[in-house]
């Protein structure tokens, strides 16, 4: 094929690209999937344009190609199987729930074992999400010593954590 016959061909790829991409994205549901898709049927119609009849549907040989490739990277993702991506690889799974439900349960025996006004302190802050001045006003306490209390009883809460089966305080 003459040089210049060969330009004007490929010169009428560009106009069919378009439609190549609404196809690719149909098929492939991913943006770059698409891309790489048509980027890929681009390269395989260039390469093989000496097979390509004049006089036939340039348009549905592009597409066959797009089609035959987006079929081609389906099977070999089907025989690769899954890929995650890299930075969640270390990832061990999900968690099946029961980790939390014992941290829970290990939280309230703790909370359980604090002292009344440790409860009610932590309660009104932490669990309540009031403000220092509410809690003090409620409880007729300064701020200051609603802080220092709040303090207080988080370590004590954290230190019956870190002993594990805490007995519940009377």
């Amino acid at each position: 094929m003459p040089r210049t016959k060969f330009l004007q061909d490929t010169a009428s790829l560009e106009e069919h690209i378009p439609a190549l991409r609404r196809y690719a994205q149909k098929l492939a549901h991913d943006p770059d999937d698409a891309a790489d898709i048509v980027q890929t049927c681009l390269e395989r119609a260039l390469r093989n344009f000496h097979m390509y009849q004049q006089g036939t549907n340039l348009r549905s040989w592009l597409f066959t190609i797009l089609h035959n490739e987006f079929i081609s990277e389906v099977r070999k993702r089907t025989r690769r199987g899954a890929s995650v991506p890299l930075e969640e690889w270390h990832d061990p799974g999900t968690r099946g729930g029961q980790e939390q439900a014992l941290e829970m349960n290990e939280f309230r025996r703790a909370f359980g074992a604090l002292a009344p006004r440790d409860r009610e302190i932590l309660q009104m802050v932490g669990v309540e999400g009031r403000s220092y001045a509410s809690t003090g006003k409620r409880l007729k306490l300064e701020i200051g010593t609603v802080k220092s209390r709040v303090f207080r009883a988080r370590e004590r809460l954290r230190t019956l954590l870190e002993a594990g089966e805490p007995q519940v305080a009377a």
